[in-house]
């Protein structure tokens, strides 16, 4: 079943049963939108959605491996750039401004950049299974005791937050809808202890006695409909419950400076990583396969056979760029399973390659790799498309007109209130003007040591892109492609940071915005037809390349700075 081509899982469900069906449903796995919907689509067929007590799954699951107990880290403020008190207070306004009392947070995201806390519960995310409550005078974080360590207590008591057991925000959720929740004698005793501690006054007033002395009379209870499980939903009275989107999911998507200085350092380092694997497997793939190289075009020489025991796959080339990165400062991990694909599997947009089936690189080939990082001072995406052997005209025609794509969205300037759903065309003329397409976004946000997407805004084809605008210290990605079905894949992607834009006039006083590229990688020019491309676009990528030799001169050794001028040498007249 394909989205957007098949029938919604609602609608086939709701055509597919008999009258008076009964749906069960784990409310804890489902959103409070989705439930909602569901339950529309089946009330038309007089059908309905049934809440089940127990996940009927975990039932039958025999020999199931016990939950990871994965520490829970402080992520520092010389990282994260804001404390967890101003966080808080922020918060509390928007609370007030909402005239609600109490918020229930449950994306793991959310909880993680509130708190300034990181983890390991998911893979490639630093995250913690987690849930939180803020209310007007409390705090609560809900995880599994066993994960917090002494540090990463006084951290949480300190800022005003009462730890409880995971499985407690079922009866706080109650507590909460009868407002009970504040009153709970383990929340005064955090407070009492906060109090104990001495913690400095500015912190103590900004979480607890600035908030303590208003009263907020209000009775609403506020919860993102995306991301808020439908069981704690249940918890409320439907009456009083704000569904609207987290106040944290814009907070956090609007960089502070602390976030967007680690976020262009990390991009560095990530750059100098991707050059090495870059120069690593040039030479490898002259060296195995006679290929041309990088640089050359021409065909392939075909190597000895027992040299073919030294083989390339998409695997063990991209375990290779994981070492690279390993090495860089602050890294954690990566930020997602490296797309590492070459020929017709570049045509699959989100391509995961296994050992025991990936393919063996080939010189003849496209090669697309599409891959990021975690560092404790942000997180990275980027992908580049490259040939080692003679690539055809047909592929140098699709790669420039991906290119042309990927300079003109980056090179947009446009007004205060603009979505990301009305520049994903920009991303897309290039390739039209040919009859070519692509079926997939063209940006999302990044996170900072948090999750490689991250809205709420993005740039793409999709509605949802209209519902937020573009602002300045949002980070988005910039990567338009094009993919031929059994043949090849072509992706260029960039981080870029939204920023304000220096334009000769102001019409209507809105403001205008722009972006700047933080990552740092050359495109391959042997894959670029430069008939096609225009004097302004071959400037921009003459300095682009400049800058991105310069950028990452410190981070490489002479060989590998040696290999880079040559990737970045100025093209066209």
């Amino acid at each position: 079943m394909r989205i957007g081509e098949d029938p919604a899982v609602d609608i086939w469900m709701a055509d597919n049963l008999p009258k008076e069906a009964s749906v069960g449903v784990d409310p804890w796995c489902i959103s409070i939108d989705t439930a909602q919907r569901w339950e529309r689509a089946f009330a038309e067929k007089q059908q309905k959605l049934v809440p089940t007590s127990k996940n009927l799954v975990d039932e039958v699951w025999i020999n199931r491996p016990p939950a990871e107990i994965n520490a829970v880290i402080v992520h520092p403020v010389k990282f994260a750039g804001r404390s967890v008190a101003d966080k808080l207070k922020d918060l509390r306004k928007k609370l007030v401004h909402e005239q609600t009392r109490g918020i229930i947070f449950t994306a793991l995201d959310e909880v993680a950049w509130l708190y300034n806390i990181r983890g390991s519960d998911v893979a490639y995310c630093p995250v913690v299974h987690a849930f939180a409550i803020v209310t007007s005078n409390s705090a609560f974080i809900y995880v599994d005791k066993q994960k917090v360590s002494v540090e990463v207590q006084t951290h949480l008591v300190e800022n005003g937050i009462e730890i409880q057991e995971y499985t407690a925000v079922s009866s706080d959720a109650t507590l909460l809808a009868t407002d009970e929740l504040d009153a709970v004698s383990t929340a005064k005793a955090a407070l009492a202890e906060t109090e104990a501690r001495k913690i400095p006054s500015e912190i103590d007033k900004s979480v607890n006695g600035e908030h303590q002395a208003e009263e907020n009379s209000n009775d609403l209870i506020w919860a993102d409909p995306v991301s808020c499980c439908y069981a704690l939903y249940a918890k409320l009275n439907p009456d009083t419950v704000l569904l609207q989107q987290s106040p944290l999911a814009l907070a956090k998507a609007l960089k502070n400076s602390v976030e967007l200085d680690g976020l262009k350092k990390a991009h560095i380092r990530d750059g100098a990583a991707v050059v090495q694997y870059l120069v690593w497997l040039d030479k490898k793939m002259q060296d195995i396969y006679g290929a041309s190289g990088y640089f050359l075009e021409k065909d392939s020489v075909k190597k000895e056979k027992h040299l073919q025991s030294l083989k390339l796959t998409e695997v063990t080339v991209s375990d290779q760029l994981e070492g690279f990165r390993a090495s860089k400062e602050h890294f954690k991990g990566l930020s997602f399973p490296t797309i590492s694909s070459v020929g017709s599997n570049a045509a699959i947009i989100h391509y995961f390659p296994k050992a025991e089936t990936c393919a063996e690189l080939d010189p003849d080939k496209i090669y697309l790799f599409d891959s990021g990082a975690q560092y404790l001072d942000g997180t990275t995406d980027i992908t580049r498309t490259v040939h080692f052997g003679k690539p055809s005209t047909h592929e140098k025609a699709c790669y420039t007109a991906v290119l042309k794509g990927h300079i003109a969205l980056g090179n947009a300037r446009f007004p205060n209130g603009t979505n990301g759903h009305s520049l994903d065309i920009l991303a897309r003329i290039p390739l039209w003007k040919d009859g070519l397409d692509y079926r997939h976004g063209t940006g999302h946000g990044i996170g900072s040591y948090l999750n490689v997407h991250e809205g709420p805004h993005l740039i793409s084809f999709r509605p949802q892109a209209r519902n937020v605008p573009l602002q300045s210290s949002m980070t988005v990605t910039d990567e338009p492609g094009y993919y031929e079905d059994g043949e090849f894949g072509i992706r260029l992607e960039n981080v870029l940071i939204v920023k304000e834009a220096d334009t000769t006039f102001n019409f209507g006083d809105r403001g205008y915005l722009s972006f700047e590229h933080i990552t740092w990688a050359p495109y391959q020019t042997k894959l670029i037809d430069l008939n096609l491309l225009s004097p302004e676009e071959i400037n921009w990528l003459n300095s682009y390349h400049a800058t991105c030799r310069n950028i990452l001169a410190p981070y490489l050794d002479e060989v590998e700075n040696a290999w880079l001028k040559k990737a970045t040498e100025p093209v066209g007249a």
